[in-house]
């Protein structure tokens, strides 16, 4: 069975799937969780805050999150589109959603160039 994200608050708790987290999203002191299947759940915790979580509850080789800048969190796996110019971030499963995101060109740039380090590491 996959490994559940769960975050809890004093009003509330949600606990997901970890792998149809599409990205997480800063609001201010909330966080935008958003789905796969298109479900947005908004949590009362800043960002910071569900990143160490999701850290704590995921296995160290489990490194399918990624900080990006100082507002995002995205699901490597949906990651489909990236343009650091446009400062554009297209999430995706191809089949089913497809989520524009943006953030700042320097954050992209360095979330591709990590991307194309790490494709080309690979065997």
């Amino acid at each position: 069975m996959e490994k559940r994200l769960l975050f809890v608050t004093s009003t509330e708790i949600v606990r997901v799937p970890a792998g149809s987290v599409v990205y997480i999203a800063a609001e201010g002191n909330y966080s935008t969780l958003r789905l796969a299947n298109g479900d947005v759940n908004m949590l009362t915790l800043q960002l910071g805050h569900v990143e160490r979580r999701i850290s704590a509850l995921l296995d160290k080789e489990d490194r399918r999150f990624i900080r990006i800048g100082k507002s995002l969190i995205v699901n490597r796996d949906f990651i489909s589109y990236i343009h650091p110019q446009r400062q554009k971030l297209i999430l995706s499963d191809c089949r089913t959603f497809r989520h524009e995101v943006s953030a700042s060109k320097e954050a992209l740039k360095a979330l591709k160039d990590f991307l194309e380090k790490e494709e080309n590491n690979e065997p």
